[in-house]
């Protein structure tokens, strides 16, 4: 028996809550910096990076896309550290979550977030690895490196196939 596809939903600060949290210039603090000729923006993300002697690491992810249509066939989380993504390429992209704790299919979200809108993922919280859209696409990653196992994975048995065109 075949489950119905995951359907995207447009990627919203609060329909994102219980995953982690939403980065937009449009929803951050801003001030003003450096003599008056910089704003700048602080997203104000719940960033878990230092258990067991993690440190911040900040990278640069090129993501291919995958080939349509789309069926995901595992999930994963960080369970000691949280793990935030920005578009650097100007294109949307897909966002896969399932609530934290013991992985429940049931719970998985689809969200499709704007070219603009980052993602930070909370401590824990299921999701699949980046989905680029369109082309291969660039993302700045602020993540934990360090000790201590930090990277779950999960196989999805059936695959899940999203939906995320209108």
């Amino acid at each position: 028996m075949s489950t119905p596809p995951l359907k995207a939903a447009p990627l919203t600060a609060a329909a994102f809550a219980p995953f982690g949290d939403v980065l937009s210039v449009e929803t951050a603090t801003i001030r003003t910096i450096n003599e008056g000729h910089t704003l700048r923006h602080d997203f104000g993300a719940a960033l878990t990076l230092s258990a067991k002697g993690g440190r911040p690491a900040l990278s640069l992810f090129r993501a291919e896309p995958l080939p349509e249509p789309l069926h995901l066939s595992m999930m994963e989380r960080h369970p000691l550290s949280s793990q935030a993504f920005y578009p650097l390429s100007g294109r949307p992209y897909l966002v896969v979550v399932a609530p934290r704790g013991d992985f429940d299919r049931k719970g998985l979200r689809a969200f499709l977030a704007a070219p603009d809108q980052g993602v930070n993922y909370h401590a824990g919280t299921w999701h699949h690895y980046l989905l680029a859209l369109e082309a291969k696409s660039d993302f700045l990653v602020l993540d934990r490196i360090g000790g201590g196992e930090n990277c779950d994975t999960i196989a999805l048995d059936p695959p899940v196939a999203v939906e995320w065109k209108a």
